[in-house]
């Protein structure tokens, strides 16, 4: 039986609902598959193919199992039917009318069971094009949704809650603890800590004070802060994060329109074809049922399903062979995009590190009265009523030690200064140190004002970084890029851990987009690796991106083209081997197939092919290069060569 895999990619993006609440996280919102008509009437398709299979295999009465193909048929054709009769209207010829002639084609000669088969596939199809391009928007809504809806505005000495689309540039707006960030502006008043990561990639809160910039959709911490807008909310950052991943989505249209010109092409070159294989013979005495019997024996035998099946065996089974080893790879095209590659880029936080603080040194004061574990205890029982993540690492740190931990009296959290605690009757404090821009974070401890000794924290590089980027430079002959929002000291400390010279920090979405498409004009491949919400626009621009899954953005995981399930970096390289292998395969197939067609088509033009050997060579060829593309799903396809 012959199934052809019509594989259609669709970058709309739906327009944003009602955003959440201003001081909530916004609700993961994804589209039901079965909301989707398309879905339906797949499913409809499938259940009545699959209810008429047994009976008519089993040689029950055709009135058991007609019907149920009838069904089959209408459920699944009725759709891509009418979209080709549309385009004949417009003067073009589109598969979806070639798909359906083919399918009623083969039930006009009898087989039935091949046309219904070939119409499921195509609605299963399209339904997963309609469920990809809901979820995609879902994503793009989720991100809108950082943004708050409103926002507190002051005013003549009076606050007044307004929408945030009504901000005008100059407007002082007030942000108490817990609340987003209504616009991108500047800090005139207040002191507080910012989670920025959906922006900057940045693993910890950043300090603000009057000067500093500010960013919509980022999450105030502590203290108050009044803003003075800087953009209108239409141009904020996060605004300009959807733009981008629209953009770059939209970047890779030109090779559908370069697809959708073939399967123009080829459409009508077989409908023409088999009309003339069909008429000819009828024009010059040839019986009817005879001309009809060659004409549908071409329309089989020069089907485009052994190429196409030449060509997703072998990606399917890679992208089987990569998901049991927790990379999904979302689609044949991606999987056959990363081996195209010939150059790497990589964020930096929850990428190259952990993306969250552990202490890495303590340092009691020379001379002192304590001792590490002494400081490390003191300092993580003065911060264990904190949920600051600089204070939930040292209060881990010190319970990975198993320090006892002393009650703590009094306990005050300032922003910007740190905690204040008293502990056996003298007052502790915990504050960082005043260079914040370093490769690494650190804390001061004090006790009744004296110094006791300091803390360093840093963002832990991942364990396997620099096997993992020496594997990449072994792949693409280029070493990596490390693209990063977070600040030049910590870039250059991960860079010189995992072996990277090619590092660019401080950089905001757009600038990690322009580093990409740098790299792309330049007439390369690039390879993007991240994981947060500042990292989609990157990953959509690049040639493939693959997102780190355990602590990765919903939007992020939706753009990447494979997202690493484990947060094994050594994934990376190991899913490009893999993709290449099957790039590999995919030719040797496509000469196959090429080969068996072209024979099987010549053999019934010039001589006599029989039905049954037309379709047993068609199928014959579609089963060898299926068996062929399988042999990717061994587990010696994962490893390295």
């Amino acid at each position: 039986m012959c199934s052809c895999i019509v594989w259609r990619v669709s970058t709309t993006l739906a327009p944003a609902p009602q955003a959440a609440p201003t001081t909530a996280a916004p609700p993961r919102r994804r589209t039901r598959v079965l909301a989707l008509p398309e879905a339906r009437w797949a499913l409809v398709s499938l259940l009545a193919f699959l209810a008429a299979l047994p009976l008519d295999l089993g040689g029950a009465p055709v009135w058991t199992h007609g019907a149920l193909y009838v069904i089959a048929y209408a459920a699944g054709g009725w759709e891509p039917a009418l979209e080709g009769l549309r385009a004949l209207r417009e003067k073009t010829l589109d598969v979806d009318l070639l798909m359906i002639v083919a399918a009623l084609g083969a039930a006009a000669i009898g087989q039935v069971l091949d046309g219904a088969l070939l119409i499921v596939i195509f609605a299963t199809s399209g339904a997963l094009e309609a469920l990809a391009t809901a979820r995609t928007a879902d994503s793009v809504r989720g991100l809108l949704d950082l943004a708050p809806t409103t926002a507190t505005r002051v005013r003549d000495g009076g606050e007044e809650s307004v929408p945030t689309a009504e901000l005008a540039v100059g407007d002082l707006v007030l942000v108490r603890p817990g609340e987003r960030i209504g616009a991108d502006g500047t800090v005139v008043e207040g002191t507080g800590e910012v989670d920025q990561a959906t922006i900057t990639g940045e693993s910890l809160p950043v300090l603000k004070r009057t000067g500093d910039d500010v960013f919509a959709g980022t999450l105030n911490g502590t203290g108050a802060l009044r803003v003075r807008v800087g953009r209108d909310p239409a141009d904020s950052v996060i605004a300009r994060i959807v733009t981008l991943v629209e953009e770059a989505s939209r970047t890779k249209a030109p090779t559908q329109l370069f697809i959708e010109k073939i399967e123009q092409r080829y459409s009508a070159g077989v409908v023409v074809a088999t009309l003339a294989v069909f008429g000819i013979p009828l024009a010059f005495g040839a019986g009817l049922t005879d001309a009809l019997l060659r004409a549908m024996t071409f329309m089989i035998v020069a089907s485009p399903c052994a190429v196409v099946l030449a060509t997703m065996p072998p990606l399917l089974s890679a992208i089987a062979n990569a998901g049991r080893h927790g990379v999904l790879v979302k689609s044949a095209v991606a999987m056959e995009r990363l081996g195209e590659i010939d150059t790497a880029a990589l964020d930096k936080t929850g990428t190259l590190t952990e993306g969250a603080p552990e202490v890495t040194v303590v340092t009691p004061v020379a001379g002192g009265d304590v001792d590490e574990d002494a400081l490390l205890a003191l300092a993580a029982a003065a911060e264990h009523p904190s949920e600051h993540p600089l204070a939930r690492a040292i209060v881990a740190a010190a319970r990975a030690r198993r320090l006892p931990l002393a009650p703590v009296e009094d306990f005050t959290a300032a922003p910007g200064r740190g905690v204040t605690a008293v502990i056996d009757g003298r007052t502790v404090h915990v504050g960082r140190a005043d260079s914040p821009e370093g490769a690494e974070t650190t804390v001061r401890v004090t006790r009744d004002g004296a110094l006791l000794g300091t803390l360093a924290l840093t963002d832990r590089v991942r364990a396997d970084a620099a096997p993992a980027t020496a594997a990449l430079t072994a792949l693409t002959g280029t070493a990596p890029a490390l693209l990063t929002g977070d600040h030049a000291a910590a870039a250059a400390r991960v860079a010189d851990a995992t072996g990277i010279t090619d590092v660019r920090a401080g950089l905001l979405p757009e600038d990690k987009v322009e580093a990409v498409r740098d790299r792309e004009r330049a007439g390369r491949k690039v390879l993007f690796v991240g994981d947060g919400v500042n990292d989609a626009p990157a990953l959509a621009a690049a040639h493939a991106g693959v997102a780190m899954g355990r602590a990765g953005s919903d939007l992020a995981l939706e753009t990447a083209d494979a997202v690493v399930v484990r947060d094994e970096l050594t994934a990376v390289p190991a899913v490009v081997r893999l993709s290449r292998r099957a790039r590999r395969l995919v030719v040797q197939n496509l000469a196959v197939a090429g080969v068996f067609i072209t024979v099987l088509v010549l053999w019934d033009l010039i001589g006599h092919l029989p039905l049954p050997l037309g379709v047993a060579g068609h199928e014959g060829s579609t089963v060898l290069v299926g068996l062929n593309g399988l042999r990717l799903l061994r587990e010696s396809a994962w490893r390295a060569e």
